[in-house]
């Protein structure tokens, strides 16, 4: 789950990261409301989980609060990368003498975390990353040792920081760490980590990323950060049916078990997609081991709920949850969907008692079922199908 940058700033102030005062606040009037009570210049910052918002005219700088009421009226509403802006944070300005960049984040290829961290922060990381490698240091961090003094001054010293400042950042490392493991995030960035004129090191901006894995058992509280309502419906709708479902922008919807097995379906869908109009997979759904009719019927009706569906692929691998029983599932969901279910279903089974089940989908004939023998004919005709 990404985090907006007012949340991330309370969980910075929690972990004693330091930040500067900001309030949210939702139309023009609380905007001038909040810049009263903060005093001075402040930035009003629209919250929006992209990039680019400086750019899009979503951040603006005001020095009184009527300024922050004017500016509020523009930002409020603005699309932002297709977000619209129906939040904003009031910020305490800052007297910026220097910029920099600082993450921690997963590095799952070497299965161990890596910070990222720079002199020059500011612009983006990827931009920077590319127009100037050398200016990015990167260090391995263990995960069972973290990032403590010692390490938070490596990297510091790996990424040019003046002498002068290497005590004072590495300090402000050790406590963002604290935030990653304290609150099991996948990433915690701040960009621009700033040294303000009065000589203090601060958190400007920050973007956490946390893992769902760890919200339900370690971390319930979690739940209260989630903004349901900008959630995609039917994203939703799979949540609450315990689905790993991803909406994608295709016209064939997919179901397998397995998150390997539903990757290699949606590129040989894809594939499958260019000689039949262009056609693309709808979205990625792992039903995983548990392929009874009910887990079944939940996938079937959140991928028929998307308009966009023409055609499903249905791509599982009887292992430990045998070919009858997916078969047997899929004849069900099929009964208990009745007429909501009303776009082809291309079914490819294998592995444990796959004859099997073969048998149980030919013997119950249903008008909407087509069998394949293989994953590449399934998709060839699912995205035939999503073209007729």
């Amino acid at each position: 789950m990404d985090l907006y940058e007012y949340q991330a700033r309370d969980l910075f102030e929690k972990y004693e990261v330091p930040v500067l005062a900001g309030i949210i606040a939702d139309t023009p009037e609380e905007v001038k409301a909040a810049a009263e009570k903060i005093g001075g210049v402040v930035v009003v910052k629209a919250q929006v989980k992209t990039g680019g918002r400086g750019k899009a005219g979503g951040v603006k700088v005001a020095k009184t609060p009527d300024e922050a009421y004017e500016a509020a009226k523009q930002i409020l509403g603005l699309d932002i990368k297709g977000h619209v802006v129906k939040r904003v944070m009031v910020a305490q300005g800052a007297d910026i003498a220097s910029e920099f960049y600082f993450s921690v984040l997963l590095d799952r290829a070497n299965r161990s975390y890596l910070s990222l961290c720079s002199v020059e922060g500011g612009m983006e990381i990827e931009q920077l990353a590319v127009e100037k490698p050398e200016a990015l240091a990167r260090v391995e961090v263990d995960p069972l040792t973290g990032i403590d003094k010692a390490k938070a001054v490596e990297i510091a010293q790996a990424a040019n920081f003046p002498e002068d400042l290497v005590d004072k950042v590495s300090d402000v490392f050790v406590k963002l760490f604290d935030v990653y493991k304290g609150e099991d995030a996948t990433l915690v960035e701040v960009n621009p980590l700033v040294l303000t004129g009065a000589g203090d090191v601060i958190a400007l901006d920050g973007k956490v990323s946390l893992d769902d894995n760890a919200s339900e058992v370690r971390h319930p509280e979690h739940e209260e950060l989630e903004d349901k309502g900008a959630a995609d419906p039917l994203e939703a709708k799979a949540k609450e049916s315990g689905l790993n479902y991803v909406k994608l922008d295709g016209q064939v919807g997919i179901i397998g078990n397995g998150a390997g097995l539903v990757m290699s379906t949606l590129d040989v869908t894809a594939y499958a997609g260019e000689k039949h109009g262009g056609v693309k997979p709808a979205n990625f759904l792992d039903i995983g081991g548990g392929a009874n009719a009910q887990v079944m019927a939940s996938g079937l009706d959140v991928i028929l709920g998307d308009p966009q569906v023409k055609s499903v692929f249905v791509n599982v691998f009887g292992g430990i949850t045998s070919c009858v029983a997916v078969a047997e599932g899929i004849v069900k969901a099929l009964e208990i969907l009745g007429d909501a279910a009303t776009k082809p279903l291309v079914v490819r089974l294998d592995g444990n008692q796959v004859d099997e089940g073969r048998a149980i989908l030919a013997e119950a004939n249903h008008p909407l079922v087509t069998l394949a023998a293989g994953m590449d004919e399934g998709a060839d005709k699912a995205a035939e199908l999503a073209n007729a």
